[in-house]
């Protein structure tokens, strides 16, 4: 069978499957299963299956993935994270505190978590009931947080840039250092926005807080852990102490320990962590175990190959490909998650990356910036969901939408930074080295 029939048809097949409703990791088993038969006999097909499906976590390094959630988990259901939103908004005298603060916090949190969801909702959920009765406009604290989020996904550590770096080979140390930069510009462009806003809108920010400051002693309970903790992951992947998934299990214990100490964590807190780990999990696994089995079945017809060769022969210049692959995820994220978007389409697109002379640690920079404006765009940006879902009364999806379309214009501004100046997320790593 013709690389490009298998091609086309499994991703024929995925496309209705989703179409019809299907959770994703098992229309990706199903659209890959009909086309081993063309490889392999029923008896083999089944056996191939099982194994693949299950042999994916005996890779050692994708045990980083649950222990990273778990530490996120952790952060979340302790004092840590509402404690860094009240020093970042207590502490800060200027107008529009609150605002400056829930993306400073975000940021702080995103350092030491790796989900954008896990981000939007550990800080809106302190931070936008908050803001809306100090007398923020509703399209402006929405937007805020749920931009504030995708901070998560682009500072280290990030599970985007994990399994990205797993599907192409490339150094999770790297990648992660890679995302300093970017990250710190991106904050600051968030800081733009809100200033911006407060020109153009100026109803919308109220002009006194009255809000009680955070005693120091508390506000370093925040701090601390989350400073600790990010530099720990940080420093001991990239300088080579520690693999990713021993720096994430020490880092799982240590927090352990510090929502304990600091942030009040007891064990309906633990047990609700653990259980919300192994929710996230459950899903997550299933997805990597089938999106495995869909890459082996592309890899066997040689379609990643092939594809790299037919735009190769194409003759196209290579901003030109990095302009479809980049428009290709932008329309791709308004309708699929990120970590499936990962998967799903990165085992085939990214030779053609490689091939189009483009370094793999700055495409890994790229392609993360086009999953954040995935969760930010309708009808299926997850931030938007998780951040409208904690003031429903109040705030409606359409508000979240229009609130954050300046953040998303934001991303856009970095995606073209990095592309006319490579060295934005290049400089650190190679410094570093």
């Amino acid at each position: 069978m013709e690389w490009y029939v298998v091609g086309l048809g499994m991703l024929g097949l995925l496309m209705g499957f989703i179409l019809i409703g299907l959770p994703i990791p098992f229309a990706l088993a199903a659209a890959s299963i009909p086309f081993l038969f063309d490889i392999l006999s029923l008896k083999s097909t089944l056996v191939t299956t099982e194994l693949k499906l299950w042999g994916v976590w005996f890779d050692y390094i994708l045990l980083a993935v649950p222990l990273f959630v778990f530490l996120g988990e952790l952060i979340g259901r302790s004092s840590i994270g509402p404690n860094l939103y009240w020093f970042m908004h207590s502490k800060l005298p200027v107008k529009g505190a609150a605002a400056y603060g829930s993306i400073g916090a975000c940021a702080g949190f995103g350092a030491v978590c790796g989900s954008s969801m896990v981000g939007a909702l550990t800080i809106g959920g302190v931070a936008l009931p908050e803001m809306l009765k100090l007398g923020y406009g509703k399209r402006l604290s929405s937007g805020i947080l749920a931009a504030g989020g995708t901070l998560s996904v682009l500072i280290p550590p990030s599970l985007i840039l994990l399994f990205y770096g797993i599907v192409t080979d490339q150094s999770i140390g790297a990648l992660f250092i890679a995302g300093v930069v970017p990250g710190l510009i991106l904050v600051s462009l968030f800081f733009v926005i809100i200033l911006i806003w407060g020109k153009v809108k100026a109803e919308d920010i109220p002009g006194h807080e009255s809000v009680e400051p955070i005693p120091w002693l508390l506000a370093l309970s925040a701090i601390l852990p989350v400073t600790i903790i990010g530099l720990l992951i940080t420093i001991s992947i990239y300088a080579g102490i520690a693999t990713p998934t021993e720096a994430a299990g020490v880092s799982a214990t240590l927090t352990l320990l510090l929502a304990y100490w600091f942030g009040g964590l007891r064990l309906p807190g633990l047990m609700a962590s653990l259980r919300s780990t192994m929710q996230t999990m459950g899903y997550l696994g299933l997805l990597l175990s089938s999106g495995v089995l869909f890459g082996f079945v592309m890899t066997y017809h040689q379609i990643p190959q092939q594809f790299t060769e037919l735009f190769v022969e194409m003759q196209l210049s290579p901003y030109a490909v990095l302009a479809m692959i980049v428009l290709f995820y932008i329309i791709l994220g308004m309708f699929l998650e990120p970590v499936s978007m990962t998967f799903i389409t990165l085992p085939t697109l990214y030779p053609l990356v490689h091939a189009a002379g483009f370094d793999l640690i700055w495409f890994g920079v790229v392609f993360t910036i086009t999953m954040e404006i995935a969760v930010l765009t309708p009808p299926v940006g997850l931030n938007l969901f998780v951040i409208q879902n904690l003031a429903k009364d109040e705030v409606t999806i359409g508000d979240v939408i229009i609130g954050c379309l300046p953040f998303i214009a934001a991303l856009f501004t970095l995606l073209i930074l990095l592309i006319g100046i490579p060295d934005t997320a290049l400089w650190l790593p190679e410094l570093m080295e």
